[in-house]
């Protein structure tokens, strides 16, 4: 599993870009704005991890570049009025299925629950990079509470964020890749535990 490899990095800055202005909290630099955009993160960086599960995956992507925001732009209406313009470059680095697959774990919690278990079940074992911190007793990583298991004034910032419906033409694009490799069927309702809570 590639992990924090900081290859990944300009793809998950992008795409949580992408996401917290096609689905804002708030007015930026405002906190529910922040509030809104660490959830985005959050399952933004548990959507490329899983994309791209090892070190050589991670370089190959910075390398030849995940493809850029133009269907997304096109699915959520919010193209912009001159792609090239100064200030845009960033959706070159936005990946459409680590978007559509944080999209996913945004509108069901117990698929991202899923998703994270398995993020950290195939992470290798302690060496010298960083990782998911532990589990606190309700059996969570810190690292992504937010995703997981968030409180009021994160629920209050994303409601756009989270909303099923709004969410749907772009978690669609994509959900059954995402399904196929959590091995979980379509509907909350079909989701199996992972295995249960990891010691890390």
């Amino acid at each position: 599993m590639a992990g924090p490899s900081t290859a990944l990095s300009p793809v998950i800055a992008a795409s949580t870009h992408w996401l917290a202005r096609a689905y804002p909290g708030g007015d930026s630099n405002t906190v529910s704005h922040t509030l809104a955009e660490l959830q985005a993160r959050q399952a933004v960086t548990v959507a490329a991890w899983l994309r791209y599960p090892t070190e050589i995956d991670a370089a190959l992507v910075a390398i030849a570049g995940p493809g850029g925001s133009a269907v997304l732009d096109w699915k959520a209406g919010s193209e912009p009025d001159d792609e090239f313009a100064d200030g845009e470059g960033w959706r070159t680095w936005v990946d459409e299925v680590v978007v559509s697959w944080a999209a996913c774990l945004l509108a069901d919690p117990l698929l991202a629950r899923r998703g994270v278990d398995a993020v950290i079940a195939a992470m290798p074992l302690p060496d010298s990079r960083p990782r998911p911190q532990g589990r606190r007793n309700a059996g969570m990583p810190t690292e992504f509470r937010r995703l997981l298991q968030p409180d009021g004034r994160d629920r209050e910032a994303a409601i756009l964020l989270r909303h099923p419906d709004l969410l749907e033409p772009i978690a669609s694009m994509h959900r059954d890749t995402l399904l196929y490799l959590l091995d979980a069927e379509a509907g909350s309702n079909g989701l199996a535990p992972l295995g249960g809570d990891r010691a890390l």
